[in-house]
């Protein structure tokens, strides 16, 4: 059954409608930046860019790295801007613009997320790196599909009674990334835990300015989870969604963090541009040798 132009809208070049992409302008292998000023901070280590374009805050550069084909996306701010960069991937690779008709051979595409995020805990050090081994949906996206077969009943069940979670929010969801990934990825250089996915910066992340909260402990209860040996390790605003879609699509994902702020400690880097430039150099070594 083909689906309808309102469902899989495209741009009268034959592009998909928001990320201004056809299927021969994206490579099996996406990194992920938010910034869309930090995808050239990200190409401009490669030896050619074949293609560029941008839409909104939607900005693509593919091009080769020694010899590998990648392709460098910036998604915008939130979980709402996964759900639209991500579907709309998986669309390019695996339905068909002519026919409407998802294809009969699908396509794994790998994704790696390259961002910035704060610690919530003290022994995380500002200036590292930490590839979140679960992403904790606390925002309310993934609600919107069946996620059943891909989240965590026992690790949820243990966050809503150990935070007191509101039950006027919706409902936590635990995600884990790819175990593929973390096999390519792993490193002493990198720490790892489960990365909180927040639905805003301020208020959701337990920031004040003149609005109250209406959890204002929210941030001491979740530096205090513990599921076994997972603790919450940091917060920022796109992992579980990166996670969540990219499970429920038959997608690899990883989320790699430069952690630039330690909340519990009030701290925040001297030099953020210099560790999330370290963490570009990493991440492109371990995708040229192992992917």
């Amino acid at each position: 059954m083909p689906i309808k132009e309102s469902e899989l809208i495209l741009n009268p070049d034959g592009s998909i409608y928001h990320l201004n992409l056809k299927p021969e302008h994206v490579a099996n292998t996406i990194i992920f930046v938010g910034d869309q000023d930090r995808v050239e901070r990200v190409t401009k280590h490669f030896d050619t860019i074949e293609f560029e374009t941008q839409k909104r805050e939607f900005k693509t550069q593919t091009g080769t790295f020694k010899g590998k084909r990648i392709s460098v996306i910036s998604t915008g701010i939130g979980a709402d801007n996964i759900d639209i960069v991500l579907n709309e991937l998986d669309a390019l690779a695996n339905i068909d613009f002519k026919t409407r008709e998802v294809k009969s051979k699908l396509t794994c595409l790998n994704i790696i997320r390259i961002g910035t995020s704060g610690a919530l805990q003290k022994n995380t050090p500002v200036n590292s790196f930490l590839a979140g081994r679960y992403g904790l949906d606390i925002n309310g996206m993934l609600q919107s599909y069946q996620v059943d077969k891909i989240s965590n009943p026992d690790i949820e069940k243990a966050f809503v009674e150990q935070t007191q979670w509101n039950p006027n929010k919706p409902h936590p969801i635990v995600v884990e990334g790819s175990e593929k990934l973390f096999n390519i990825f792993k490193s002493p250089q990198l720490n790892y835990g489960l990365t909180a996915t927040a639905g805003g910066f301020y208020g959701p992340q337990g920031r004040v300015l003149r609005l109250k909260l209406q959890d204002a402990d929210l941030n001491s209860k979740m530096d205090t989870f513990q599921y076994k040996k997972i603790k919450i390790t940091n917060l920022e605003m796109e992992t579980s969604a990166i996670y969540g879609l990219s499970k429920l699509l038959g997608h690899e994902a990883i989320s790699l963090n430069a952690i630039i702020a330690n909340r519990a400690k009030g701290t925040f880097s001297e030099n953020p541009v210099k560790v999330v430039d370290a963490l570009i150099v990493f991440a492109l070594s371990k995708i040229v040798e192992n992917l």
